[in-house]
């Protein structure tokens, strides 16, 4: 890990902290909620090896990068524009672009938006949701979900706040990060968190050292940075009406999942 260098870029008129080792062809990695560039160090360290050079982002919000404070500046574009800022401060042209979760759904934008900025994409978890010009995302998933589904349950600012203050913040990385209930996940209002539960003992490949990571970075920050991104889906959805029927030319390898 101490092979790791960190470094902090000016991009898109924020300041972002990225991870990254090696040279070689360049591959962009992309973290999910609630992560860091962290989840990415073991792959770091085995492709750096193989000669690629490996770059991990803390994203917008996220970390050691900066968190404007309003929902408005989490939408995708700002976002895809952080990261064409960052290749730019790097000098590289093109990249192998691999994320997951929140990241992977950002993928997806950069390859819409920016296909000769991406030679191909291995994506996680997420797959591609063409736009649905007669319907909101928030707005379906609580159609079919209800209120209580986290994704609504998260878009009131400080309510959400509220559920992940009533926890210390190791166990709330421990309940994200190890929690299987293939059911929809949904936060009662009157329960929050109640429901969900880690998984005890931990798995074998997270360690306490990996959570108490993950805890330290959470617990200066707040999730506040994270939760914007849910926050901010209806008006990427109404900034992307343009985009309505584009498809992904970027080759993609996608595999599911559950995250």
């Amino acid at each position: 890990m101490e092979k790791i260098e960190h470094t902090t870029v000016p991009t898109n008129g924020i300041n972002m902290h990225v991870a990254s080792i090696g040279s070689g062809p360049p591959i962009l990695f992309l973290h999910g909620f609630p992560e860091l560039w962290y989840s990415w160090r073991h792959r770091l360290l085995s492709l750096s090896a193989l000669g690629y050079r490996c770059i991990a982002p803390d994203l917008r919000g996220f970390g050691d990068t900066d968190a404007p404070p309003n929902a408005s500046s989490y939408t995708a574009m700002h976002i895809v524009g952080d990261l064409i800022g960052l290749l730019d401060h790097l000098g590289i042209e093109q990249v192998f672009l691999v994320a997951h979760d929140w990241g992977a759904v950002i993928a997806w934008y950069l390859c819409l938006f920016r296909p000769d900025r991406v030679k191909c994409l291995v994506n996680m978890s997420v797959a591609f949701n063409p736009r649905n010009p007669k319907r909101k995302p928030v707005d379906g998933f609580r159609a079919l979900f209800g209120d209580d589904f986290y994704m609504c349950r998260f878009q009131e600012p400080g309510e959400a706040e509220g559920y992940f203050g009533g926890l210390d913040t190791a166990s709330v990385m421990k309940m994200f990060l190890t929690g299987r209930n293939p059911a929809p996940p949904k936060i009662s209002k009157e329960l929050g968190f109640a429901s969900w539960k880690p998984v005890e003992p931990m798995p074998a490949w997270l360690l306490e050292e990996d959570v108490n990571y993950f805890a330290s970075k959470f617990s200066k920050t707040g999730f506040t940075g994270g939760l914007n991104y849910y926050r901010a889906m209806n008006l990427t959805w109404e900034l992307m009406a343009p985009w309505t029927g584009v498809q992904i030319k970027v080759p993609v390898k996608y595999q599911r999942i559950y995250s």
